[in-house]
């Protein structure tokens, strides 16, 4: 199972950016995808999850409004777009795929409930 982000890169606040994850070795469009990210001297947080065949979707609250999770079953890729990033997003983005705890009317949103991790994208955000 390989989760391989991209996509992470330094950008001014304001700015807004999209990030990739592909996935390989286990059959993506069974699974809910998600993102998570995790700055210096903060806990993990959760940013966004979507269905597997793209809904429903699901957003932290300080991403509602300026973030959209999308994903491509024939490319087994998930995609988050960031818009007005601020120096506090500043953290390494991590996607996720769950589906031991989830179904039809249960969206993952927490990281324990999720089956496998990719290594990361580093985003930062420059004032």
């Amino acid at each position: 199972v390989q989760l391989t982000e991209s996509g992470g890169e330094v950008v001014q606040a304001g700015g807004s950016l999209r990030l990739s994850c592909a996935a390989s070795g286990f059959v993506f469009d069974e699974y809910a995808m998600g993102w998570f990210r995790s700055a210096p001297g903060k806990e993990r947080a959760f940013v966004a999850a979507i269905g597997k065949y793209g809904a429903p979707t699901y957003y932290a609250n300080s991403m509602k409004g300026r973030s959209t999770i999308s994903r491509d079953n024939a490319k087994s890729t998930v995609y988050v777009e960031i818009a007005n990033l601020q120096p506090e997003d500043t953290a390494v983005y991590y996607c996720a795929a769950a589906n031991r705890h989830y179904t039809d009317s249960y969206l993952p949103s927490w990281w324990d409930e999720y089956d496998y991790f990719g290594q990361g994208t580093q985003v930062t955000v420059s004032e």
